[in-house]
């Protein structure tokens, strides 16, 4: 997930700074735009999305299981939420407008309630979410005065206050419109951690099968309206773009989901006998969000015209290859943390603002579920 994450940014990122919104030239750079959006761009954060989900709904049962009343854990999940929407402002003040921190928050802050609710009444507000989150979504970023190519050289500026307030200003409007887009995986997640889906492959391969052999491809033909007009290869009108867009969006879903079940059946396929590679995918797994935001520190550091300004100088091409070696890095740290028995900073300081105000009652180690929200997304 934080690969194409990582590909996805390091891509659009090179178009902000650079305020590049012409169609790439060249058959590398047009054929890497195509990747990008067909195997990564709106694929990636629902998988995302949907983990999230998963580990709420994980937390959810464990604290059930203790015994702990809905109340109770509806609180802690709030509580949860407003410290990650506050982390999330301040990535973006700091940082990146492209924050999803903030997003799962404002989801846990507003939709925790269907942690609690009938697999039935789950899956009709996820699906209401899903035909219109993303038709909204679809329209708003397709309004004339979001793709006007004169409005994309303003996006990064020189100025790193005047950068910090276009970030401030667009965050109350980026936020709600991804969250849009989050609510349906989110609750699909939830909806596979009640069947163990990810905790015992297994025992689901037929299901994982399907999802990974249809999800997949789906979201690759989907994507491709969407790719051949940012590639300038297809001008259609104005309704037809919005209705690629949304494409684009709800197929990605498919992608998501697609990614998240491959990644299942490979990790039946490797057993219990996990190598070095998987080891370090895991501990950054451990610490996504540490490594988020380390990719976003990365992205400051290297793409603004008021740091190194690599933009300038690098193709689409070797901008996606930036961020796989952005990515890696990140690896490598969070594997370095593993190793000295370190957990993620951010990780961290989300468990104790989350907890904190329970006390002693969080660590007592006489509940079978007292540490158990550690592995979640």
């Amino acid at each position: 997930m934080l690969l194409v994450i990582a590909v996805v940014h390091a891509h659009i990122f090179r178009l902000l700074a650079t305020g590049d919104a012409a169609a790439p030239t060249g058959v590398l750079d047009t054929a890497t735009t195509m990747a990008v959006l067909v195997f990564a761009e709106a694929r990636g954060y629902p998988m995302f999305a949907a983990l999230f989900g998963y580990g709420l709904a994980w937390i959810y049962l464990r604290r059930t299981a203790e015994g702990r009343p809905w109340p109770w854990i509806r609180a802690l999940v709030r509580r949860r939420g407003r410290w990650m929407v506050a982390i999330g402002l301040l990535h973006t003040l700091l940082l990146f407008f492209g924050d999803i921190i903030a997003v799962y928050g404002l989801i846990a802050l507003l939709f925790a309630g269907l942690l609690h609710v009938t697999d039935r009444r789950l899956l009709a507000h996820g699906f209401t979410w899903m035909a219109v989150g993303s038709l909204i979504y679809a329209l708003g970023t397709t309004l004339p005065a979001l793709t006007d190519p004169e409005s994309a050289e303003a996006v990064m500026s020189p100025d790193p206050l005047a950068d910090m307030v276009v970030r401030l200003v667009t965050w109350p409007v980026m936020t709600p419109l991804l969250m849009m887009t989050s609510v349906f995986p989110f609750a699909i997640g939830v909806w596979a951690a009640r069947r163990r889906l990810l905790e015992h492959p297994e025992a689901h391969l037929p299901l994982l099968r399907r999802v990974a052999g249809i999800g997949i491809p789906l979201a690759v033909l989907g994507g491709l309206p969407q790719a051949l007009m940012s590639t300038g290869l297809w001008r259609p009108p104005i309704a037809v773009e919005t209705g690629g867009v949304w494409l684009h969006v709800l197929t990605g879903y498919a992608g998501g989901f697609g990614y998240a079940a491959l990644i299942a059946l490979i990790a039946v396929r490797l057993g219990d006998r996990p190598g070095p590679i998987t080891r370090a995918l895991v501990a950054t797994g451990q610490r996504s969000m540490t490594c988020y935001l380390l990719q976003s520190v990365a992205w400051t550091v290297l793409f603004t015209p008021y740091a190194l300004d690599l933009a300038a100088r690098l193709s689409g091409f070797t901008s996606v290859l930036v961020g796989v070696a952005v990515w890696a890095t990140t690896v490598v740290l969070a594997d370095l943390m593993r190793r000295a028995g370190v957990r993620g900073p951010a990780e961290r300081f989300l468990r104790w603002r989350t907890y904190a105000p329970l006390g002693r009652d969080r660590l007592d180690p006489s509940l079978p579920g007292a540490d158990g929200d550690r592995r979640t997304p």
